[in-house]
């Protein structure tokens, strides 16, 4: 036997793990608390926000619309870019936003992430957004599990 152990155990072990977070719902680990900006919000009040340790917020178009600045948006797109403090966070925000059912699996999640290559999920239920999802929760879910 190897320093990792066997490959069949490795596998045998994958498996139940792959089990485990298919039995685990996003309702179960989403956070609930959303932070909401109107379109018109500038980057700069943003900032201050993510300064508090906000890791997104949610950005409000219309009356149907939403979607979602985080703090890697402000390394990649305002900073890379040089945009101005008093641009409005709807020049920088995705739209739409990439959303998953509550219902869903935290193993869905995590391949719907790693898919669209991105870090946060917003919850919907009945078109209307719920939660968040993030890679730090299901981390933090995995962590759970002893070898």
């Amino acid at each position: 036997m190897g320093f990792f152990g066997s490959k069949k155990n490795k596998e045998a072990s994958n498996n139940n793990l792959e089990k485990e977070l298919s039995q685990i719902l996003v309702k179960e680990i989403m956070a609930k608390e959303l932070i909401i900006a109107p379109q018109s919000t500038t980057i700069y009040q943003i900032s201050k926000m993510m300064e508090q340790g906000i890791g997104s917020v949610f950005v409000k178009k219309d009356a149907e619309t939403m979607g979602i600045i985080t703090d890697r948006d402000f390394a990649i797109k305002v900073a890379a870019n040089k945009y101005p403090l008093d641009m409005t966070v709807e020049n920088v925000a995705s739209f739409p936003l990439e959303t998953i059912s509550p219902n869903k699996s935290i193993l869905e999640a995590a391949k719907q992430m790693a898919t669209k290559k991105i870090r946060k999920l917003a919850v919907s239920e009945n078109n209307k957004i719920i939660g968040i999802i993030t890679t730090s929760d299901i981390v933090r879910q995995l962590s759970k599990f002893q070898k």
